[in-house]
């Protein structure tokens, strides 16, 4: 979501003395039904309304930059309402407005591609960018060529994002409903009130004086394209909806100033915008919102003000309110210009989208942490989850609860005969190229039964690849390759090829992992080989390195005929 620049730190009181908490999640009353699910708590209070249909579920977002994965939060909490409210039977609409007549307030470090590339400002015309500041992401030049403006570009890549993680939303552009003329009646009718709404904005922002003579709407100048706050008249009979005259004043962005041309001009309202404030419940107003979901930076600020303004202006009732928690990345805030995020498309070469569907299925009332470097921990989670569901492990009745009603919606459909990898396990299958190797060792570790159909043993290999890119992605223990064409060179002592033949030896008799790795610290000990080099040894027999995987477990997943020929030398 948007906040178009105003600062939310500057609150007020609502108007309404039954203003609506946003804490939908974190602050349920007793005397509420308790659900396995928060979806459903949500859908409760939306139910309760007895809204026409379709119920409207909206999301928003300015497209100004990189649409990380931090971004998706909005489209995935409103994703879950739309199913459960579905699966009741409802007809819903899921909006997710693209803000993009916003302007471009600051030069961002980081851009991104359509296929994901994260690319610095200095590849790309960043002039281009740097003489349109001010003006609405739409009019700005696309930095890459290949669309048709700026935030057309980043929207792009919104939509791509809900695409690939399976959440149907209609995106809906905000120039497209400004020039249109879609937003030009409740333009106009906070433009007759237009006393009314600087009464009700001067309890939220200091700079709104009750007693002057703001005018809540920004025209883009015809000189220079830039948006300016400083609007001189209001003729509202003049054309078919109305006109201001402006003067293009400077913009405050932050800590600098945008300047501006000082051209005075007319605009019709189609020219122009709805300050954020106002634009906001302007946006439930024309859309017909039902429910929408937004981060804790709005709850203090956007939130109070959007409900004042929509009942104390448009006089509508404002839709069903949720504030979630903001997760971070690997422990560290979200940072498109300190280069920590990641896209969609880059999570989903790392993991299936169901599990990334899961990941959002959490509470969104409480803070998390996606973290590649443990990606193996939230996949483990995913496949717990899914085994409780079919009832394959004791679980909680709280967690069967839950696995019960989420599953269905995380999966496209659920199928007891799918077949999942443990994902540390699929990442060792993944230092080899050899697909039949992968299979072959999956169903000797008895991931894979031999009644298995086609299409699950397909699913279940499909995530070695994803294991594989992650380990390379983290550079952690499983990034080694298995050099198993041809013996890497190497020059061992006669005591270290003494203690891999005993070792050879042991691994053809049959041993348990750890049994093996227990045999390589005393194979050393009897031919007195310093234990690193003798782990150095296996290292360079079966990746060329130094270094690689706890050498006892890996060794046991491997056919073991192999193992033994290359301990040996032989292959």
């Amino acid at each position: 979501m948007s906040a178009d620049g105003d600062a939310d730190t500057e609150t007020g009181p609502v108007a309404e003395s039954d203003a609506i908490s946003p804490y939908t999640l974190q602050r349920e009353e007793a005397s509420e039904t308790r659900h396995a699910f928060w979806a459903d708590t949500v859908a409760d209070r939306v139910e309760n309304r007895e809204p026409d249909e379709p119920i409207v579920v909206k999301g928003g977002i300015s497209p100004s930059g990189v649409p990380h994965l931090g971004n998706v939060n909005e489209i995935m909490r409103g994703y879950f309402v739309a199913e459960v409210l579905r699966d009741r039977g409802y007809e819903v609409r899921q909006v997710f407005t693209a803000d993009d007549r916003d302007p471009l307030r600051k030069l961002p470090r980081t851009l991104c591609d359509l296929e994901g590339n994260l690319v610095d400002l200095g590849e790309v015309d960043a002039g281009a960018l740097g003489r349109n500041l001010g003006a609405p992401y739409t009019d700005i030049p696309d930095p890459f060529g290949c669309c048709e403006s700026y935030g057309d570009h980043f929207s792009t890549i919104i939509q791509d994002s809900a695409d690939a993680i399976g959440a149907p939303i209609d995106l809906v552009s905000n120039t497209e409903l400004y020039e249109s003329g879609e937003f030009e009646a409740v333009t106009r009718f906070v433009l007759e009130h237009r006393d009314r709404a600087r009464d009700v904005l001067s309890q939220y922002q200091d700079k709104v004086d009750a007693n002057a003579d703001y005018v809540p709407f920004n025209p883009i100048c015809e000189e220079c394209g830039k948006l300016t706050e400083t609007v001189t008249s209001v003729d509202l009979d003049a054309g078919e909806a109305g006109t201001v005259d402006y003067r293009c004043t400077d913009m405050d962005a932050g800590d600098r100033t945008i300047d501006g041309c000082g051209h005075e001009g007319t605009a019709t309202l189609r020219e122009g915008k709805l300050p954020w404030r106002f634009e906001w419940p302007a946006q439930w107003q024309l859309l017909g919102v039902d429910f929408e979901p937004f981060g804790k930076d709005h709850a203090e600020g956007s939130w109070p003000s959007g409900q004042d303004v929509a009942r104390n202006v448009l006089e509508i009732e404002p839709p069903v309110p949720m504030v979630y928690e903001w997760f971070t990345l690997d422990g560290e805030p979200f940072s498109s210009s300190e280069g920590n995020v990641i896209l969609v498309s880059d999570v989903l070469e790392l993991l299936e989208p169901e599990v990334l569907r899961y990941f959002f299925a959490k509470d969104p009332a409480k803070a998390r942490d996606f973290s590649i470097e443990r990606l193996d921990q939230l996949v483990d989670e995913f496949d717990r989850l899914e085994a409780t569901y079919f009832g394959e492990i004791d679980a909680s009745e709280d967690e069967q609860a839950f696995a019960d009603r989420v599953y269905p919606f995380v999966v496209e459909e659920p199928r007891e005969a799918r077949v999942r990898l443990p994902y540390t396990f699929a990442a060792v299958l993944g230092m080899t190229d050899d697909p039949d190797l992968r299979e072959e060792i999956a169903r000797r570790e008895g991931h894979i039964l031999d009644d298995a159909p086609e299409w699950a043993v397909a699913g279940a290999l499909e995530r070695v690849e994803q294991a594989r890119n992650w380990a390379r992605r983290t550079g952690n223990e499983f990034d080694y390759e298995l050099k198993r064409t041809e013996i890497p060179a190497h020059d061992f002592d006669a005591e270290t090829e003494a203690a891999l033949a005993d070792l050879a030896d042991f691994i053809e008799a049959g041993h348990d992992p750890e049994e093996i790795q227990g045999e390589i610290y005393e194979a050393a000990k009897r031919h007195d080989v310093d234990t690193g080099d003798f782990f150095a040894a296996g290292y360079r027999l079966f990746f060329d390195e130094e270094q690689g995987p706890k050498l006892g477990p890996f060794l046991a997943k491997v056919d073991r005929s192999f193992v033994v020929d290359r301990l040996r030398r032989e292959r």
